[in-house]
């Protein structure tokens, strides 16, 4: 019997079916993985099954009885915690106040932050983690605020005693606790919506010994993620979600990647082809900072790999002006290392940021004034906004990059997060740059978004743009750029033609003790 199902749940927006129908059940013991490309209706399903969002029509059943849950409390009282794809952390809170926030350990009526703190610790310690409990959740870059959310939703649910079990610390019979009157909120379906989007390898290893501890212990995982190869290493069950409807569900070691873009498409893999960029193009940036040393061509695509904290975001940051800098950074041979951010972006200088909730995406506004909040000059009429310009160029946009929206009128939020990333992608490419700098481009985008927006990229590079894109994927380096850098320790510590560019070659030049050695 399943733990938790849904049984031909709909849910019906304004001018939009969501879901239709659909069938999901989640075992205990189990990851039971749920793929499916932007907009397919995975983030609507797992909100309905937190309390998020209520379902148009349809039940939900746990231990086969229904169950009707009108908010994330009465989710998390019958053992549901999710962690979402975009972050719920306050920056200006400790690692440790954030894992213990509205779960605050108590001796005699006071909080027991050296409780908290040393549970903390362990927890870090155990997910192989350098982050210390006291740490403002704000300076922590989002690779290590992902373990922090991770950590968030696991810890509070164990009692004291449980916790001293939990990590490292047996009881004195050597079993776990079960379900008992210290316990609070046991978890017994954990949601977990892209949770490995900004991690390294090494932190997703740690992070699967988790879940299979946490499969040991019986408690069902539901893993929502983009990464095809991962799904199938960690899951034990896929379903597969297209338009709205559950198409397809099997065991996870019976199937391979194929199948899954199949499913997920409605069509076979496409085979990917590469891009060549064109010999003797003019050099349109320069870099000569303490760190870094190169310069991108017109049409060059240049992919930046390393591990997290390797100091790619850093880098892409410092280049438009949101770091300051004692090195020269030049654009068609102009230096605009003292220019603004507005005025590097008016040179033809744009950036599309990794964490678009934060950086990117105003939430108040329309998926049309999103795309269009930076080119508003062009759709003046004298001193005012034109709408119906504003609105065609949205539409127009809107149409280009394939965005899943009801129209331009619809506010942001109500997309999903691969289409969110479309949209902030548009918006740097309506402001016609020079050099484009992407950080993360396909982070949380599925694989059909993802070949779009490669496509999007090579069409913007063949027209004569310059490309800077981040990645901590390697095949993602390797099938996108023309030339390759590798950054570790905060500096640039190898460069690769495409030719010469190998997954061994990139892994050994990212290794943390190569961050010494810089190119210049």
């Amino acid at each position: 019997m399943s733990v938790l199902a849904a049984r031909q749940v709909s849910k019906q927006f304004p001018g939009t079916l969501a879901l239709d129908c659909v069938d999901f059940a989640v075992h205990a013991g189990q990851v039971n993985a749920l793929i499916g490309e932007n907009g397919a209706g995975k983030s609507t399903l797992m909100r309905i099954l937190s309390g998020i969002d209520q379902p148009t029509s349809g039940s939900l059943e746990m231990d086969g009885r229904e169950i009707v849950l009108p908010s994330p409390r009465a989710a998390a009282a019958h053992g549901i915690a999710m962690i979402h794809q975009e972050l719920n952390l306050l920056p200006n809170l400790t690692v440790a106040e954030n894992i213990f926030l509205g779960c605050e350990r108590t001796r005699r009526g006071v909080i027991d932050r050296k409780a908290q703190e040393r549970v903390t610790g362990d927890l870090m310690r155990q997910l192989q983690q350098p982050i210390k409990p006291r740490t403002l959740v704000g300076s922590l870059p989002i690779g290590q605020q992902q373990i922090v959310e991770i950590a968030k939703a696991i810890v509070p649910k164990y009692s004291r005693s449980e916790l001293r079990w939990r990590f490292g610390k047996p009881l004195a019979n050597g079993v776990p606790p079960g379900p008992g009157s210290d316990q609070s909120e046991s978890v017994r379906v954990l949601i977990m919506d892209e949770p490995t989007s900004a991690l390294s390898a090494a932190e997703i290893d740690a992070l699967f010994r988790t879940i299979r501890d946490l499969q040991a212990r019986g408690i069902a995982i539901v893993y929502i993620s983009h990464r095809l190869e991962e799904l199938l290493t960690i899951g034990d069950t896929v379903t597969v979600l297209r338009d709205g409807r559950a198409v397809a569900e099997s065991p996870a070691q019976t199937v391979g990647v194929g199948w899954l873009v199949e499913q997920m498409t409605g069509r076979a893999a496409a085979t990917s082809t590469h891009y060549s960029a064109s010999s003797g193009q003019a050099v349109v940036l320069e870099v000569a900072t303490p760190d870094a040393a190169f310069g991108v061509s017109a049409g060059e695509i240049v992919g930046i790999y390393g591990l997290m904290g390797a100091g790619r975001t850093e880098l892409l940051e410092t280049l438009i002006g949101l770091r300051a800098t004692s090195g020269r950074i030049l654009l068609h041979g102009a230096p605009v290392e003292r220019l603004s951010i507005w005025d590097r972006i008016r040179r033809g200088l744009v950036l599309a940021p990794e964490d678009r909730q934060r950086a990117a995406i105003l939430p108040n506004l329309s998926v049309g004034e999103n795309i269009t909040v930076t080119d508003l000059a062009s759709k003046q009429r004298g001193l005012y906004v034109s709408p119906s310009r504003q609105r065609a160029k949205a539409v127009q946009a809107i149409r280009e990059m394939q965005i899943r929206a009801p129209g331009p009128d619809a506010p942001i939020t109500a997309l999903s997060g691969g289409n969110q990333q479309k949209v902030v992608l548009s918006r740097a490419m309506l402001t016609e740059p020079k050099v484009l700098l992407l950080d993360e481009p396909t982070r949380g985008v599925d694989v059909g978004a993802r070949a779009e927006i490669f496509e999007i990229i090579r069409r913007m590079a063949g027209s004569g743009v310059a490309v800077v894109f981040s990645s901590s994927e390697i095949q993602e380096v390797l099938t996108l750029a023309t030339r390759v850098l590798v950054m570790a320790g905060g500096r640039i510590t190898a460069e690769f033609a495409l030719a010469d560019a190998t997954p061994e070659g990139l892994v050994a030049a990212s290794a943390p003790a190569t961050g010494a050695r810089r190119i210049a």
